[in-house]
């Protein structure tokens, strides 16, 4: 990795090529970032949302909350939602980030952001963001959690109310889960206990400088 006027060169290279990825810093210099966790139903994006939210200063906003009526009704009911369902949610979801960054302040945004394609609608909210480039001020962090820890999580939410997604829709979301190495997607072992994961999250190299301040 090199640094040359105000960007950072990522070097990954085989015996058949290099890809060259450039990292504008300009809203890291103008803005907070925005850190989306990310991950499926009962993977912990509320709880570790709302302690980054206390630990860091920024603000945390849950997708769920973004739903329309109609695809709560279809989760509550045990219907995977389909891409038409989702692409008014996900741009609804861009839009409010794109406020943030505009305002220059830090959101922490939980959503699933299952599918490559979800992914880049929410860093497109950056306007400087150039489709599959996967160089934005959007940053996802998966919360990465075994499928059988994940079942016990949503049988114990569901026999207390919490939420209205039963884990019978759990199989659908890991199906669709589909992360692309090139993406620099951050995974963080979500069975660790929720103070880990924040202390991991803001120890990672790249929001070093950001949280203290809320600027970068």
């Amino acid at each position: 990795m090199t640094s040359s006027n105000g960007k950072l060169v990522y070097y990954f290279s085989s015996s058949t090529y290099c890809l060259h990825f450039f990292i504008s810093f300009h809203f890291m210099l103008l803005a907070a970032p925005v850190l989306v966790i990310m991950g499926v139903s009962g993977a912990g994006k509320t709880t570790i949302g709302q302690r980054l939210e206390k630990d860091i200063k920024y603000k945390y906003l849950d997708a769920d909350d973004f739903h329309s009526q109609s695809n709560k009704e279809k989760m509550s009911m045990g219907i995977p939602l389909t891409d038409e369902d989702r692409k008014p949610w996900l741009e609804s979801l861009r839009d409010a980030i794109k406020e943030y960054l505009i305002n220059k302040k830090g959101l922490v945004l939980g959503c699933s952001a299952l599918k490559k394609q979800y992914r880049e609608i929410l860093r497109s909210a950056d306007p400087d963001y150039k489709w599959e480039s996967y160089a934005s001020a959007v940053n996802f962090i998966l919360l990465d959690v075994p499928a059988e820890v994940l079942i016990t999580r949503l049988n114990n939410r569901a026999a207390e109310g919490e939420h209205y997604m039963p884990a019978s829709l759990l199989q659908s979301q890991l199906d669709l889960l589909n992360i692309d190495d090139s993406e620099r997607i951050f995974r963080v072992d979500a069975t660790l206990s929720p103070e880990s994961i924040v202390n991991t999250i803001k120890k990672m190299d790249q929001f070093q400088g950001c949280f203290l301040s809320s600027l970068c």
